[in-house]
């Protein structure tokens, strides 16, 4: 039997409005994924180190407070520096059209705004992961 997708949903910095966050977790459980939700205000540190210790194979950031720029990178540092550079790393939230771009070049693969379908959502991780473990496989 094959190990389930294993998604870390964070909230990092010190916005406090989570239901966007709490949605999307209870979509991608519902979609049979293992789901750890940090709650509010975690620090980049405590972003990776629970992607760490709960070996997941992506971490999805919701951010609505505007520190997109300078949380996300520290994360995606933090990450690489534990050797997590296949963990896939999503982003949702308000998030200025001209910042994704650069997110993406950073290294985040898909970065969701205020409506997005969880269907979508889902469709994506599933589609990202499924597409790593086959290259992982050649």
């Amino acid at each position: 039997m094959e190990r389930k997708i294993r998604i870390l949903i964070a909230k990092p910095g010190l916005d406090g409005h989570d239901r966007g966050a709490k949605v999307v977790a209870r979509a991608l459980r519902d979609a049979g994924m293992e789901v750890i939700y940090t709650g509010l205000r975690q620090t980049p540190e405590m972003v990776a180190e629970a992607a760490l210790q709960e070996d997941v194979d992506a971490v999805g950031l919701s951010i609505l407070s505007g520190a997109h720029m300078v949380l996300v990178p520290r994360i995606i540092e933090l990450l690489r520096a534990n050797g997590q550079d296949k963990v896939i790393v999503f982003v949702g939230g308000i998030i200025p059209e001209r910042d994704i771009p650069e997110l993406k070049s950073m290294g985040v693969s898909c970065v969701y705004g205020p409506g997005t379908s969880t269907v979508r959502v889902i469709e994506d991780i599933r589609g990202m992961i499924d597409a790593r473990i086959q290259l992982e496989r050649e």
